[in-house]
């Protein structure tokens, strides 16, 4: 008959929580008995009636991760069924946040049999009197993510072992709730040894001594205005919004009609931006991020998309177009991610493009839009290599306006005037500057010389429209100065 492992949950208390059976498996049987840890109130009172067994929790001390406790477990215990039939015993149900026995169910070489035991959630959930039946999360408080967790459920972390542990789940949750958000640790749930205390989350790490293999934690459902930061509540928002008993104004809003605000808001973070205003940069961020939702909403309603549309779409371009990120593909430099980018861009767009200036938005500055085209000739080989020659041409558009101007021909004026314009935008983008950006900051810098123009006169009680040029000049170097 071949050996075979069979594990056996100890449950979440004492001994009187064990069945008859798994109780008489213990005490009455005739193979070898590994638990994973002695620290457990079922062990300590099997051990008082005589039963001997052999604990892992040395191999906790000599390991630093978690993983590599497990595995080296797991090791030990097919190494030892090579010989004989054993028993191994865990915390709780063998299926319930174990690890080990994960490990041994995923290997073949040892037949592994469940043979039961009692789950410490239905004690957690007549001790913490809440019903699953609402939604709730079991989370391993030794590896998980802050994207993973679900507020407006309950959820329960268990294998808090320890305040390191303990500090971990805190400083995490901390991202989300404040530090006085009520939690509960809960301490050998359902055996006579109980114990639940209420503790603010900022002091959770503060409430543990020692190690404590029967700890869990417990985070109530957190109500809607603490999770006001939380994507799911902002799209909650402006569906409420565009509903029908919703906002009149968001209501009848269009793609057409938000186009402007758009604009608007773009410009308004890069005067943010320019201004260095960290708070001023949120604001906008979240106006811009206003804009994408109520489009989203838009077409949500009109039954084309969904923001979810609007992410996947995003997210699948940028995992294409990264292959030196999450593809085995490597570069070296920005110019070699750059190259990437374009080469995988044209893979996209091709069908679609035909000429290599389109993709150019039409509603697009002026300025811009020059820049734009220029860096879209420049890459197939259509622009100066030598910057030099970029300056030449910019002295030999300038003769022409003086020569338009001369004929005193509008028409003319206007386009060589644009010619030096374009060509401007040409030396911007040598130099790997966007000119209109460059240009918003002259306009910035402008408005503020001039403000100072006009204070300091009406300072000296003078109208600025009575003043000189020579009066308004000094004031002007004097704000120069100041800069």
């Amino acid at each position: 008959m071949q050996n075979k492992i069979e594990i056996i949950g100890l449950g979440a208390g004492d001994l009187d929580q064990l069945s008859l059976g798994i109780y008489k498996k213990l005490t009455s049987r005739t193979t070898a008995l590994y638990v994973r840890t002695a620290d457990h109130p079922v062990i300590r009172q099997l051990e008082q009636e005589g039963v001997s067994f052999q604990a892992f929790d040395d191999i906790y001390e000599e390991r630093a991760h978690f993983q590599d406790v497990y595995q080296h477990i797991t090791d030990s215990l097919l190494e030892n069924a090579r010989h004989d039939t054993i028993v191994y015993a865990v915390p709780g149900h063998p299926m319930m946040a174990e690890q080990s026995v994960q490990l041994l169910l995923n290997q073949d070489a040892i037949p592994v049999e469940i043979i039961g035991g009692q789950s410490y959630l239905d004690a957690l959930f007549s001790s913490l009197r809440i019903d699953p039946i609402d939604g709730f999360q079991f989370v391993d408080g030794t590896g998980f993510t802050r994207r993973q967790l679900n507020y407006r459920q309950h959820v329960i972390f268990c294998q808090v072992y320890d305040q390191f542990i303990a500090s971990d789940v805190k400083l995490t949750l901390l991202e989300d709730l404040p530090p006085d958000y009520t939690v509960k640790i809960v301490e050998a749930a359902g055996s006579s040894g109980e114990r639940i205390t209420d503790v603010p989350l900022g002091h959770l790490d503060h409430a543990f001594s020692g190690v404590n293999n029967l700890v869990s934690v417990y985070v109530p459902p957190v109500p809607e205005e603490l999770l006001h930061h939380t994507f799911t509540n902002l799209r909650e928002v402006i569906a409420a919004l565009r509903a029908p008993d919703g906002c009149p104004w968001d209501r009848a809003q269009t793609h057409e009609s938000l186009r402007e605000y758009a604009i608007e808001e773009v410009y308004e973070l890069i005067e943010a931006i320019d201004n260095e205003d960290d708070d001023g940069i949120v604001e906008e961020l979240g106006d811009m991020l206003l804009q994408v939702m109520l489009h989203s909403q838009i077409g949500d309603d009109n039954g084309y998309f969904t923001v979810d549309d609007v992410i996947r779409s995003i997210t699948d371009k940028m995992i294409y177009r990264h292959p030196h990120v999450f593809k085995e593909q490597s570069v070296e430099t920005v110019e070699d991610v750059y190259k990437t980018w374009d080469t995988l861009k044209k893979e996209e767009k091709g069908h679609q493009r035909r000429s290599v200036l389109d993709g150019v938005p039409a509603g697009l500055p002026a300025l811009a839009k020059a820049y734009k085209l220029q860096k879209k000739a420049a890459k197939v080989g259509f622009g100066w290599d030598d910057i030099h020659d970029i300056w030449k041409k910019l002295e030999e558009e300038l003769e022409e306006v003086h020569e338009a101007i001369n004929l005193k021909t509008e028409s003319e004026i206007e386009e060589e005037l644009g010619d030096v314009l374009f060509v401007l935008a040409n030396i911007s983008r040598y130099y790997k500057l966007n000119p209109e950006i460059a240009l918003n900051g002259t306009n910035a810098k402008f408005m503020s010389r001039f403000s100072h123009v006009e204070s300091s006169l009406e300072e000296q009680g003078k109208d600025i429209r009575q003043a000189s040029l020579e009066e308004m000049d000094g004031y002007w170097n004097q704000a120069k100065r100041n800069e």
